[in-house]
């Protein structure tokens, strides 16, 4: 898990220090750069987690000098990838980057459909001066890039850019579909104009000024391709089979592991499988479990985590978060975030990241993923769907925009490549809505404490093989994740198991009017002096604060909207 970046033209070595300098907390072991005369410079952030020698330090090299690698991420299956290629390339190394470069120069672009892992890389060809840069398949680690001066400038982080004095300009159109729908953009889009992202399952070649963006990974083609007519019994078999060993190929590290938990079914699912006896060997019942709770007991899962962590030997951290820490965490966030971000749980999740750090536990594992291969979402099953979702604009308060910047939004219209409704909400899900915001999010609060975030329900396999199950496998007797959790009842008692779904973790919508009440006006109140008071209908504005305030809290989305988002305008001040 690292910080890459480059630029592609003419470029000075200034330009690339200050986008390294900017992401250094991406990868605080090792700063490296790469330059191939006026043709392209490369740097790299590193965080040591595989092979922590220097030898693997990047930007990576072959022995011949024609490639130079830049990479952030994890191949987890590395190593039997490394056994094919033994006779065909010589290595140096112990590291997964060394294995990535091998299987690029003997595969070409095929080399993608052979990775399992998390990746964003940049490769440059000394010999044919072009670059090959590619995602994977859910887009777990980012890609941003933007042409300026006919060069092209590409990082982990969007800030990077900036600190190349790519300008700071809102995308008017992003920000005002964000409000209105509560969308964040289309996957190759972002908050700032001239600043874009390769979508997950994208590959990208520059050469000679001219890009080009293809797709390289066929999320329906794969699904169609999974086993039909399976009885539940051997479909349940397999997928335990598949979930075992994305566990077993995810505790490849070599600095300490340990994972994440709420009360949910799908961290009782992650605590059995870390926990069996295939990852035995891999001294997993030492790994320590984090948890966040906020001494509120509508809200916190705290019981449940410990009656679920009673069942094994792993040690339970637990991380306080309170109501005043909330205003100095955000302004840590928007910094680091770049773009709109969930609420306080967020915040709460960047603390057990925090946590982790200072016990030296470099790598996390997480839950992330399961709802949407397993269509464990209520709305999932609702023939009118909007109501749940907002997409008739509540909790979206499109009364608090003007008129003339609500004409700007995007109402989302999702493609619908199957022809089974649910398959459909799923697809959406895990490609456009849920899982790309989801995973941005938890990227910018993994690396804002120099830490490594593994998802081991995003598998691919997984996802291909859940996605492609008959709906009796997933939803049977309106009991959401059906087969799943007869899987995590082998290990944990039924009372777990089969709880149902809480979907909020901090009393958030508590907190913004009474707790944080004064924080929450002044967040509002600062948009009277700000360069884009056009965007909001002032008084309407007011009113919704004010309704909010007397006690109509049924959503605080909208609230979290203005308190995230204008004081990341304001900030623009002082940079446009």
């Amino acid at each position: 898990m690292c910080g890459i970046a480059g630029i592609v033209g003419d470029f000075n070595i200034q330009e690339l220090d200050a986008m390294l300098g900017s992401q250094h907390h991406r990868g605080p072991d090792a700063t490296g750069k790469y330059a191939d005369a006026s043709f392209a410079v490369l740097g790299h952030n590193r965080l040591a987690i595989i092979d922590l020698s220097v030898q693997s330090n990047q930007p990576f090299l072959d022995s011949s000098g024609r490639y130079a690698l830049v990479f952030n991420g994890e191949i987890y299956n590395y190593i039997e990838l490394k056994a094919s290629l033994k006779n065909q390339y010589t290595f140096k190394t112990e590291s997964d980057t060394e294995v990535l470069l091998a299987a690029f120069i003997i595969y070409g672009t095929d080399c993608l459909q052979k990775l399992n892992g998390m990746f964003a890389f940049a490769i440059w060809d000394k010999e044919l001066k072009k670059m090959f840069a590619a995602r994977d398949r859910f887009g777990v680690k980012p890609f941003y890039y933007s042409i300026k001066n006919s060069s092209f400038y590409f990082s982990s982080e969007i800030k990077a850019l900036h600190a190349a004095e790519i300008p700071k300009i809102p995308y008017d159109k992003v920000w005002a579909s964000y409000f209105a729908y509560g969308t964040y953009g289309h996957p190759d889009e972002t908050f700032w104009e001239a600043i874009c992202q390769l979508p997950g399952g994208h590959f990208l070649e520059y050469e000679n000024q001219k890009l080009q963006i293809k797709k390289w990974y066929s999320f329906e083609e794969e699904v169609a391709k999974q086993p039909k007519n399976l009885t539940y019994a051997l479909a349940k078999e397999h997928y335990l089979i598949l979930l075992k060993d994305s566990i077993r190929l995810r505790f490849r590290a070599d600095v300490p592991v340990g994972f994440n938990i709420s009360g949910g079914l799908d961290s009782s699912v992650l605590l059995a499988m870390v926990n069996s006896q295939e990852n035995a060997n891999n001294n997993s019942n030492n790994c320590n479990a984090y948890t966040f709770y906020t001494n509120n007991l509508d809200y916190d899962e705290l019981p449940w985590v410990e009656a679920m962590i009673a069942k094994t030997d792993n040690p339970l951290i637990k991380v306080l978060l309170q109501a005043d820490e909330v205003p100095a965490l955000a302004r840590k966030m928007e910094s680091q975030q770049d773009e709109p971000y969930g609420g306080i749980p967020t915040l709460a999740y960047a603390k057990l990241f925090e946590q982790a750090r200072k016990d030296k536990v470099l790598v996390l594992l997480d839950g992330q993923g399961m709802d949407e291969q397993w269509a464990g979402y209520d709305y999932y099953t609702l023939e009118n769907e909007a109501t749940v979702q907002g997409v008739d604009h509540s909790p979206y308060k499109i009364n608090m925009l003007s008129d003339s910047f609500l004409a700007k939004a995007e109402k989302p219209v999702y493609p619908k490549p199957f022809e089974d409704v649910l398959l459909n909400k799923q697809y959406r899900d895990l490609f456009y809505t849920k899982i790309p915001r989801a995973l941005r999010f938890n990227d910018r609060i993994s690396m804002m404490y120099s830490t490594e975030l593994r998802e081991p329900f995003l598998d691919y396999r997984l996802v291909e093989f859940a996605f492609s199950l008959p709906l009796n496998f997933k939803i049977k007797n309106e009991v959401t994740k059906y087969m799943l959790r007869e899987i995590a009842s082998d290990y944990l008692a039924d009372d777990l198991v089969f709880t149902p779904k809480r979907p909020l973790q901090t009393p958030q919508r508590e907190w913004l009017a009474d707790d944080l009440k004064v924080w929450v006006q002044e967040c509002f109140e600062g948009i009277n002096n700000s360069n884009y008071s056009s965007w909001f209908s002032q008084e309407e504005l007011q009113k919704e604060l004010q309704l909010y305030m007397e006690g109509d809290f049924q959503s605080s989305f909208h609230i979290w909207q203005c308190v995230n988002c204008f004081k990341s305008i304001f900030n623009l001040k002082r940079l446009i």
